[in-house]
């Protein structure tokens, strides 16, 4: 069994508050157990307080930076996985980036694809999907809106991902928003690509997303657990905390795909070349 845990909470600009809440966590994942860690986008530094794209961006920190090596020893003294969102300096662009870490140091990296509204104002964009080998089995990274696209998490699963790893700063609407936050349109949507995402790839889905409000953002939280059958294995709703769940991760993947393997039984010979945007336009006119 590997124990696997997704993290809702709030993480804004104040890097001292931000490794403190990391450090409680991190001790109360060894306390319990958990394997894998998964903190929210922009973890480290927090995200954009609004998505018009006027408000700053978050401290930019390179993958040799104090912050990320602070990461990999707290890591290493809890003996966890951790995955983590930042502000990626890359030296010739700025990234909305994901790390894996462990007391070995990186293991992995993931750079958002796909941006939301003027995201792409303060960030570049990543230009690949790809999974990477763990002690804990071979992971893929997401970044929030990048799990809306199905061949985001279909490229990983086909890079062999066994856990997805998805980490986000994914807000309520923001025009004729719910007065319950878990009836939100937005939160609903949230939940659902993290059920189809996992149910169409059969992965385990660890979802991690942030809480409270930043700016003029509200998240939903919802930080999650998702078997490869798409069923919610733990969540935290949207006041945040720690979703744990065991999961036997080779049996799920077996069991899962047993009968009907959905990698497997893949035609792409039938589907064509993916349209882009002149086909799309085309077939709208």
């Amino acid at each position: 069994m590997t124990r696997l845990a997704a993290v809702g909470a709030p993480f804004g600009r104040d890097m001292a508050e931000t490794f403190t809440r990391i450090e409680a966590l991190l001790a109360d994942a060894r306390r319990d157990g958990v394997q894998l860690l998964a903190l929210p986008e922009a973890a480290l530094g927090g995200y954009l307080s609004d998505l018009g794209g006027s408000a700053p961006p978050p401290p930019a920190l390179r993958l040799d930076s104090p912050e990320i090596a602070r990461l990999v020893r707290l890591a290493g003294d809890a003996d966890v996985v951790v995955t983590a969102g930042f502000c990626e300096d890359a030296g010739d662009a700025t990234y909305n980036s994901a790390v894996c870490v462990s007391g070995d140091g990186v293991l992995g990296l993931h750079r958002k694809v796909h941006q939301p509204l003027s995201e792409d104002a303060h960030y570049a964009a990543g230009r690949e999907f790809t999974a990477f080998d763990t002690p804990l089995g071979r992971i893929g990274m997401l970044i929030c809106y990048d799990k809306a696209f199905p061949e985001a998490a279909r490229a990983l699963a086909l890079d062999g991902a066994e856990i997805v790893v998805c980490m986000s700063a994914w807000p309520g609407s923001r025009t004729a928003a719910a007065a319950d936050l878990a009836e939100d349109r937005w939160t609903q949507r949230f939940d659902l690509f993290d059920r189809a995402r996992a149910l169409e790839n059969q992965v385990v889905w660890v979802s991690a997303n942030q809480t409270g409000t930043f700016g003029s953002l509200n998240f939903v939280g919802s930080a999650k657990i998702v078997g490869p059958g798409g069923e919610v294995l733990a969540t935290t709703g949207v006041t945040g905390g720690l979703a744990c769940a065991d999961v036997d991760i080779p049996g799920a993947l077996a069991d899962a795909r047993r009968v009907m393997g959905h990698l497997r039984d893949r035609r792409p010979d039938a589907y064509g070349p993916a349209a882009g945007p002149a086909e799309l336009a085309g077939s709208a006119a």
